[in-house]
């Protein structure tokens, strides 16, 4: 506390601020710091402080470790920006503020200011970051190479022969846990596979540009082709602009703003030029942070109103569908034989609490004709995931998903069904934790197995 010397007005004393200190009072948003009642209502919705019942694991602990900061009553330190790194970014706690405290914003601007001050970082983390986040992700091209080595790794005899001599072993558990339930990766993305450009059948009802993602393209291609196949049996022209870059979240959410607005910048501008009516996405991470792009790009006068042009176009597949589309007839499948299926859901945080989008998937769900639908309990609670959470805090994201796990068993379900790639490869590594054989799949690709196609 010595160095961080604030001073009270006229008494001429310079003050003496910790770096970071200094760079959290210019980025934490004062507004939103004083607007936290300190009710309590975003404690119960809290994974972290459920599982700890430590009040600074809470969003109303940590806006008051963060307003500590802003006033001068404490100097940030390592258990500081812990706290700060241990929040899972669900946003759970927003839809249950009373005072709409946007507790995301300030989680990322404290995140921005402790990546930019921290020396933490080995030389290799701050290398592999760099790479990834500035070389590889907003790269199609980059990103599809990346598809195919991996596809070649898998495809080859080399993902068998790494797991049979033990090489996994030298990997941290988790990592290799996550290695063993990867899909098979492409080279080829959804643009490659089918083309950009696909009429509605029937009366067409409008034009839908699909935002195709970066690790959604070649991790789960199949689910990109089936999203335009049901959007245009919806019966909605889709046009998938080729200019599109990474959506930028797990920049924002990892303290690289700068990177995160570049590329909202690019695909704003992409998807203007394709005049579409409706920007569609199949994945809750990337479309939380595209239907921000208002907020992420709100000092920029330049961009401010394309920004809110295209935040206000964004929506989830199963809200277009819904809202606006003919929705399709589903019907169970002859894979499914005759045994009865019993489907169950995971919210994607991002998709209900940011989105606010928890009823349309749930009303596709129970429109599909042989499949009896459970409600998941506590399907809002985040199942650990969170971007890369379950790589950087496996221990808790571990501890959130064994609990998941419990309640699934409960259902009786017989396939798991989510609306996020990282939802969908946690739910699956619980899976392959626990010995299950259910199914865990993405809601587009349930769908579109049962899909009745017009003729």
């Amino acid at each position: 506390m010595a160095e961080n010397r604030q001073q009270s007005a006229g008494t001429g004393t310079i003050t003496k601020l910790n770096p970071l200190a200094e760079k959290l009072q210019l980025r934490l948003d004062e507004d939103q710091l004083t607007n936290c009642m300190r009710c309590g209502f975003c404690l119960p919705a809290c994974p972290t402080f459920r599982e700890t019942g430590i009040e600074a694991e809470s969003p109303r602990g940590r806006i008051a470790l963060m307003k500590a900061v802003a006033d001068g009553l404490m100097d940030p330190d390592a258990a500081f920006e812990e706290q700060m790194n241990h929040c899972l970014g669900c946003r759970a706690c927003e839809p249950a503020c009373p005072a709409d405290v946007k507790y995301g914003q300030l989680i990322e601007q404290a995140r921005d200011a402790i990546e930019d001050h921290t020396t933490s970082h080995r030389w290799w983390v701050k290398g592999l970051r760099k790479t990834m986040f500035r070389g590889v992700f907003p790269k199609q091209e980059r990103m599809q190479l990346l598809g195919r080595a991996m596809s070649l790794y898998q495809r080859s005899g080399l993902q068998r022969l790494a797991r049979g001599s033990g090489l996994m072993k030298l990997l941290p558990s988790h990592l290799a846990e996550m290695e063993a339930i990867l899909p098979p990766a492409s080279g080829q993305g959804v643009i490659e596979r089918i083309g950009d450009r696909h009429r509605a059948k029937g009366e067409r009802i409008g034009t839908v540009g699909l935002f195709r993602g970066c690790i959604m393209d070649v991790m789960f291609t199949d689910t990109n082709v089936k999203t335009v196949e049901l959007l245009t049996e919806a019966g909605f022209d889709v046009v998938i602009p080729k200019a599109q870059q990474c959506c930028g979240a797990l920049h924002a959410h990892s303290g690289e703003p700068e990177e995160a607005r570049s590329l909202a910048r690019g695909n704003i501008e992409a998807f203007k030029q394709a005049g579409v009516d409706y920007i569609a996405t199949n994945a809750g991470g990337c479309g939380a942070i595209l239907v921000e792009y208002d907020h992420l790009l709100h000092e920029d006068y330049k961009w401010e109103a394309d920004a809110k042009w295209f935040a206000s176009r964004v929506m989830d597949i199963s809200d277009l569908l819904v809202r606006y589309g003919r929705i399709p007839r589903f019907l169970e499948s002859a894979a499914d034989g005759d045994k009865q299926v019993r489907i169950t859901y995971q919210d994607s945080c991002h998709l209900r609490n940011v989105m606010r989008s928890a009823d349309a998937p749930r009303t596709l769900m129970r429109q599909i004709e042989g499949v009896a639908y459970v409600e998941l309990p506590e399907a809002d609670r985040c199942c650990g995931s969170a971007g890369i959470y379950n790589i950087t805090q496996p221990e808790m994201a571990a501890s959130l998903l064994e609990g998941k796990m419990a309640q699934v068993e409960t259902t009786g379900a017989t396939h798991v069904l989510t609306s996020n790639p990282g939802c969908l490869l946690q739910m699956k590594l619980g899976e392959h934790r626990c010995g299950g054989s259910r199914q865990v799949e993405h809601l587009v690709d349930f769908l579109h197995e049962r899909l009745v196609k017009q003729l």
